[in-house]
């Protein structure tokens, strides 16, 4: 086993075009390390990108979405001001992200490319419109998250890119959006389910947008559409709410493990998209 640690993007180019399909990126490693020692992932060519400082931190772009460097950590999101005024549900779900020891070595980047089901960061990301930036020495090219993450474990990023950023819609004014976790604790935990609410309300109270996403109840994190379709122009009372709450069931494809039941994922998802929603609308002020 080879370990190579870089600092420019220019050199981890040049290894991952050297190297090619043998290589396993590292940044926190939070997920990999446990992996490796499990013998899920039998590594060829470590490439160490941690020191890569330019794919760190947040920043607004001149398209007024936000931009976050690969590298950003869920400690850094969790308390990052722009983050938590502007993508609080991703905010939330980045403190949820394992214990503060995880937190602060796990990476934006990391808990995309791993490609979990489970995967906290996702739900919100959805939610958020995500795009993937993949950078390469042949250019860059972007991605809507949802046609990155294709599968458990698998995603759309070639032998010679690095995944560099994340681009993201911040909430527009009468909005509100909420993470929600299920789990026996709120960290530290993977999620049983997880889901994202994101909802724009107009001034009579109608839901003018609302983005639903559910994670951990498929083989990918998914936005329930129906169920959209269905909120949207309402007034929110409780008969269309359950309504909305059945598609998402419906939507979902979970499956029983040894940490809960298909069934059981099934079945809190309607009850927790009521929630979500309550919640948003309190925060909105309707």
């Amino acid at each position: 086993m080879t370990f190579l640690n870089v600092r420019s993007l220019t050199v981890a180019y040049a290894e991952l075009n050297r190297h090619g399909d043998e290589v396993t990126v590292l940044a926190g490693g939070t997920d990999l390390m446990v992996q490796t020692r499990t013998g899920q992932r039998r590594p060829k060519v470590w490439l160490g990108i941690a020191d890569i400082t330019e794919l760190s931190g947040v920043e607004r772009a001149e398209s007024g979405r936000l931009e976050i460097g690969a590298l950003t950590t869920h400690r850094a999101l969790a308390t990052d001001e722009l983050v938590t005024d502007s993508l609080p549900a991703l905010a939330a779900a980045s403190a949820t992200v394992g214990g503060w020891q995880t937190q602060e070595a796990g990476t934006l980047g990391g808990n995309i490319c791993n490609a979990s089901p489970a995967a906290d960061t996702m739900p919100p990301l959805l939610v958020a419109d995500a795009c993937v930036t993949l950078g390469s020495s042949r250019g860059a090219r972007t991605l809507p998250i949802d046609e990155f993450v294709l599968g458990r474990r698998e995603t759309a990023r070639r032998p010679d890119e690095l995944l560099t950023a994340i681009t993201v819609e911040p909430l527009a004014p009468r909005s509100a959006e909420v993470y929600l976790k299920v789990g026996p604790r709120s960290a530290m935990e993977v999620a049983l389910v997880g889901l994202a609410v994101r909802l724009r309300a107009n001034e009579d109270g109608t839901v003018d947008d609302i983005r639903v996403a559910a994670g951990s109840v498929a083989p990918v994190a998914f936005r329930a559409t129906e169920a959209e379709r269905m909120l949207i122009g309402s007034s929110l009372d409780p008969s269309v709410i359950a309504a909305a709450g059945d598609a998402l069931a419906a939507a979902a494809r979970p499956v029983d493990d040894t940490r809960a039941s298909a069934a059981y994922r099934r079945r809190v998802l309607p009850g927790l998209l009521a929630r979500a929603i309550e919640r948003c609308r309190t925060q909105i002020g309707n």
